[in-house]
């Protein structure tokens, strides 16, 4: 499967959206080059204050620019970086990925997928009734399913701009399906 990067986006700061950028650098092990979300440890911003020596397994946020055209046809209109993500996809189904998948980007960077982005409430605060949207749960099984992208680490680091190529590498089987992180 092949896709390709449809925004890059990062932040220095908290804060719910990420300005759009010509380019990003992943770092081996710590995540976007600048963004307050990388690092060895923990970075987000509630899970420090009672885990803050964990893993970082969210050192990178890919999200799905399909997304945006489904929320789109709801009535809700998003653009890349707006929801957070630091790498805005587009023919790439992240959410049917495997745990362990690596994402070959641009021409060196490689990323590992660790699991589901568990979506914010703070979605509300910047659309109003948006994470309905993105958080459900299904009525006949049960299960909750989580619309919101993908978080993965650096495996190799590398600079990353729109309309990069993103190749998919799944892992050996049998495969783990994500899970939260």
């Amino acid at each position: 499967m092949t896709g390709r990067v449809a925004a890059v986006s990062s932040n220095e700061v908290y804060s719910f959206s990420k300005p759009n950028r010509d380019s990003i650098t992943l770092l081996t092990g710590l995540g976007v080059e600048g963004d307050v979300h990388a690092g060895e440890t923990i970075r987000h911003q509630f899970r420090m204050t009672y885990e803050p020596d964990l893993p970082n397994l969210r050192q990178v946020h890919l999200m799905h620019e399909e997304l945006f055209d489904e929320l789109s046809r709801k009535g809700f209109q998003v653009s890349a970086g707006q929801l957070g993500e630091n790498i805005t996809t587009r023919a790439v189904d992240l959410l049917g990925l495997p745990t362990g998948t690596l994402l070959h980007l641009g021409e060196q960077a490689v990323l590992e997928v660790t699991g589901l982005r568990n979506p914010c409430s703070k979605i509300n605060d910047f659309r109003k009734g948006m994470l309905a949207e993105v958080f459900a749960m299904d009525p006949e099984s049960g299960e909750f399913t989580f619309k919101s992208g993908v978080m993965a680490v650096v495996r190799r680091g590398g600079v990353v701009r729109p309309n990069d190529s993103i190749r998919v590498e799944p892992p050996s089987p049998p495969h783990r399906p994500l899970e939260r992180v």
